[in-house]
């Protein structure tokens, strides 16, 4: 069994630090994916501060709380003082949270009360996402949580880069790595249905829950390839048209579960209708799907999709390239910067896509990555 060694903290804990004294008038709402640490972060956080100045709870339960459950924990939470943090974990499972915390919001505001610095985060991405949207504009700052990579995972609980490859990007699992079977069931039962099951079908309108699940389990075994939307839909043996598959890949991407990379254009409409090159967002999602048995050519899919997830992260944008059968595995684009970075792992592959694209864009910076440098190649492209 894995035990961490060291307390990680997730890049969002040192924004969200700062944020809570730097923009104290705007609430801090944290997103991410389930089971990557968004809790543990905050906790992080509360720890440090004396008890009268925090104020922790959370809605979970198996019942939807009333939205007076919010009402009360801020009274308390005013009933300590002048800027306290209050701390509402799992508020999506509040009913009319987003009313009731805009009412509570702006009210304080206008009648001078003591304000309260709120934090707000939950396990379901699209339903806090909707919530921000519809009543909460304007009045947020987002912190994103993303799965973790390697450096993290090594430093945390001493895993080594081939067993990354297998296990990587859920923390929670990888105690249970010795035992293959219990890593599977815990990561499709513990994750991957919850995700599905209430964080996306329980919100969202979708027909057919069974073909849906059909859907994920299929783009994720197609990972860091470029697949059309009509090879999905044949697959998927449906008869209904192309729009049924882009709804559920932005259900899956809301949920970051994956993300849709586009051909890269200097016209972002043709980059928009090309066919995505799907990106599941930590390695542990394609090994589910092979049972985390992978052969050469499978870890290196898996390598690729370790590269593609840390740059994800960066700001700007992640795309990929083709022309006939020249390709680039990823473009990364950040205000003048033109990065084109091709992913070898081992397999042999050609470099003519990424000369060909070279001689398109001859300011381009070529990189490429490999297990040795992929991490020195992030660093590098951060601003």
């Amino acid at each position: 069994m894995r035990k961490s060694k060291k307390i990680i903290k997730c890049p969002f804990v040192y924004s969200l630090d700062h944020a809570l004294n730097e923009m104290p008038h705007l609430i801090q709402v944290i997103t991410g994916p389930r089971q990557v640490g968004k809790t543990t972060g905050i906790l992080q956080i509360c720890d440090r501060i004396p008890e009268s100045k925090f104020h922790y709870v959370s809605a979970d339960g198996d019942l939807i709380k009333p939205s007076s459950f919010i009402v009360e924990e801020w009274c308390l939470a005013q009933s300590k003082g002048r800027g306290v943090l209050l701390v509402i974990d799992e508020i999506q499972k509040v009913e009319n949270w987003s009313e009731t915390v805009k009412k509570l919001w702006d009210e304080q505001k206008i009648k001078k009360l003591n304000p309260v610095k709120l934090v707000l985060l939950g396990s379901s991405s699209i339903a806090l996402q909707r919530g921000l949207s519809e009543s909460l504009s304007g009045r947020y700052f987002q912190h994103r949580a993303y799965h973790w990579g390697f450096a993290d995972s090594k430093n945390a609980y001493n895993i080594l880069f081939d067993e990354f490859l297998l296990f990587g990007g859920y923390p929670g699992s990888y105690e249970l790595i010795n035992n293959k079977q219990n890593w599977l069931n815990y990561l499709k039962g513990s994750i991957i249905s919850p995700v599905i099951g209430k964080d996306i079908l329980q919100i969202s309108r979708v027909k057919s829950p069974v073909l849906f699940k059909q859907c994920f389990d299929l783009v994720c075994s197609y990972p860091a390839q470029e697949i059309s939307y009509t090879k999905l839909l044949g697959q998927l043996q449906d008869k209904g048209n192309t729009d049924l598959v882009k709804y559920y890949l932005e259900l899956l991407e809301g949920a970051y579960l994956i993300k849709q990379l586009f051909k890269y254009s200097n016209k972002k409409t043709i980059s928009k209708s090309s066919s995505p090159k799907i990106l599941p967002l930590c390695p542990a999602l394609y090994s589910v799907t092979l049972d985390a048995d992978l052969n050469t050519e499978e870890s290196g899919r898996a390598f690729e999709i370790i590269v593609g997830a840390e740059l994800s992260q960066l700001p700007g944008g992640l795309f990929y390239w083709r022309e006939k059968d020249f390709e680039v595995d990823f473009i990364y684009k950040y205000a003048k910067k033109l990065v084109a970075i091709e992913v070898k792992s081992g397999r042999k592959k050609s470099s003519k896509g990424i000369e060909k694209f070279k001689g398109y864009h001859p300011d381009a910076e070529i990189v490429i990555a490999t297990p040795q440098n992929y991490l020195k190649i992030i660093k590098n492209l951060s601003p």
